[in-house]
Formats: C-alpha cells, sequence, structure tokens
C-alpha cells in the first residue's frame, strides 16, 4: 500500500506524526510533505525538527515540489490523509487550487476517486469554513476533525491520539489493530 501524508500549519502535528508512525509499523509505504508553517509547528508543539518527522517516511518532498510522483495521477497512490489540514489548506482543496503540493496531491487523489481523509482543525468554524468542508465531501474527501472518543475512556492526551489516528487509518482502508471500539453493556 502507498499513502500520501500531508501535514500543514494548524494545530495538531502529533495527528500527522503519529500516522506516520502507525503506517510505517504496517509496513506502508508513506509520501510525506510538511508545509513552511507545518514545520514550525511541528517544532512548537513537540520540539521535533521536521527532519526527523521527515526521516519516518519513506519519501519526503518539499511543498512547491510540484514534479513530485504524487502530483500525477498516473502516480500508483491507494490513498492520502492531511493531518492537520489547515483551514487554508481545505480551502485550496475545495476550491481546485493546487498551488503546493499538499493541494495538489489531495487534488489528484479526489479526481482519480481515491480516500482522501482530512483532519480538519479550526474552532470555531465560519460558514466559509463548513461550506469548504461540505464541496470537500462532495468531491470525495472524508472530513475527519480530531474530536476525541471518550467512550474508550482515555486516560492520557496519547490514547485519544492513538484513537483519532487509528480512525484515520481505517479510513484509508487498513485495520487499526489497537484501536478501542465500542462496547454495548
Amino acid at each position: 500500500m502507498r499513502i500520501a501524508v500531508g501535514i500543514s500549519g494548524a494545530s495538531g502535528a502529533i495527528y500527522g506524526i503519529r500516522l506516520l508512525e502507525g503506517l510505517r509499523s504496517q509496513g506502508v509505504e508513506t509520501h510525506l510533505v510538511i508545509s513552511p508553517w507545518g514545520s514550525r509547528t511541528i517544532l512548537e508543539e513537540t520540539g521535533m525538527e521536521a527532519d526527523a518527522v521527515r526521516a519516518l517516511a519513506s519519501c519526503s518532498y518539499g511543498p512547491d515540489d510540484l514534479d513530485a510522483g504524487i502530483s500525477s495521477g498516473s502516480f500508483p497512490l491507494d490513498g492520502m490523509a492531511v493531518a492537520p489540514c489547515s483551514m487554508k489548506t481545505l480551502a485550496a482543496i475545495a476550491s481546485g487550487y493546487s498551488g503546493d503540493l499538499i493541494a495538489r496531491a489531495a487534488d489528484v487523489c479526489l479526481k482519480e476517486r481515491r480516500r482522501l481523509v482530512l483532519a480538519v482543525r479550526e474552532t470555531p468554524l465560519s460558514r466559509i469554513h463548513l461550506e469548504n468542508m461540505l464541496r470537500a465531501s462532495d468531491a470525495g474527501a472524508v472530513i475527519m476533525p480530531p474530536v476525541p472518543a471518550f467512550y474508550t475512556k482515555p486516560g492520557t492526551i496519547d490514547e485519544l491520539v492513538s484513537q483519532y489516528v487509528g480512525r484515520v487509518m481505517e479510513q484509508l482502508g487498513l485495520r487499526a489493530e489497537n484501536l478501542k471500539r465500542w462496547k454495548s453493556d
């Protein structure tokens, strides 16, 4: 399996990092793009350098590298997740504006009818945000804000992140082995 991962500048860089780790643990080939603000957010929120995150991926590209394989529909890709997905990145994807490689790779996923998961990160949401989410969803994207699942009775932030990342992996067609499931009494 081959998955692209975009990390934009929205808060929640840990979601993209943990997704890369989870995909790597399952032997998935990953193609990573980090936006300039994504690099800054990674450092601010995790203390990690962007190069350390790039090392988690099979391949990594610069955000302006529109010549990268993932910018073409002829490149065999099974899907993509943008985690986190800023409102700027969402707006680009929803309008088909391929100004950087994250938006272009997402656009390719939509036009080729491949899986695209957008971990949109903003609150509160304006009407423009909601309309962009609807537009992206109508085009085939899965809109998946990182909303915590409290039915799992998480004890740590790490457990909340793991649960969400497991759900993203399942949206991409992978089985998340350690995902806590709903249990009725």
